[in-house]
């Protein structure tokens, strides 16, 4: 079993849910972003849920699902695009077991489960990530890129490299838990 990764009790606020959102993440408009549960918001990320579709009602702009965790320094940010001349934002959508690595600027519009974004990437605007997908560390996806399942991208552009193995589904899902269950309050 891997050692414990400890984090500061006053820094992370932990939810009903088993949410732990650092303090110094940015979560702006939270009432448009949901959170499915155990999921891991680090120190720096910034979540933008205040950038939502114009008009009335109530924008669901970004879902994460459970056991996600969002590195240090992330940016989240809804798509969008001006369509016959109205600028709009769009949800954002992401499955559980969702890893995304530190300093990465997601605008993907939906990611499946089981993903793992690497650190330092740039995932292009209404990018589609099919489920098992793994994008290696530095690597840039153009916008509107659709990343079949269980592949795995690397480079600038990110390009197809190979084909993963079907236990990556397995592997993804034990790394995600086991991270969750290691990090742990320092007590003071």
């Amino acid at each position: 079993m891997d050692a414990p990764v400890y984090y500061s009790k006053a820094e992370f606020i932990e939810t009903d849910t088993g949410n732990k959102v650092s303090r110094r993440a940015t979560i702006a408009g939270p009432q448009n972003i949901i959170l499915g549960g155990k999921t891991i918001i680090s120190s720096g990320a910034i979540i933008r849920g205040d950038l939502r579709r114009t008009g009335p009602g109530h924008a669901v702009v970004i879902s994460l699902g459970r056991y996600c965790l969002v590195g240090e320094g992330c940016v989240m940010r809804p798509p969008y695009k001006t369509y016959r001349g109205n600028f709009n934002y769009y949800p954002m959508k992401i499955g559980d077991y969702v890893h995304i690595g530190a300093n990465s600027v997601v605008e993907a519009a939906t990611i499946g489960n089981h993903v793992v974004i690497g650190k330092n990437c740039v995932i292009g605007k209404f990018t589609i990530i099919k489920d098992c997908a793994h994008v290696a560390d530095n690597t840039v996806i153009p916008p509107n890129t659709v990343i079949p399942a269980l592949a795995l991208f690397v480079g600038s552009p990110g390009r197809f490299v190979e084909d993963l193995p079907e236990s990556t589904q397995e592997m993804v899902e034990s790394q995600t838990k086991q991270y969750y269950s290691r990090f742990q309050p320092l007590e003071r």
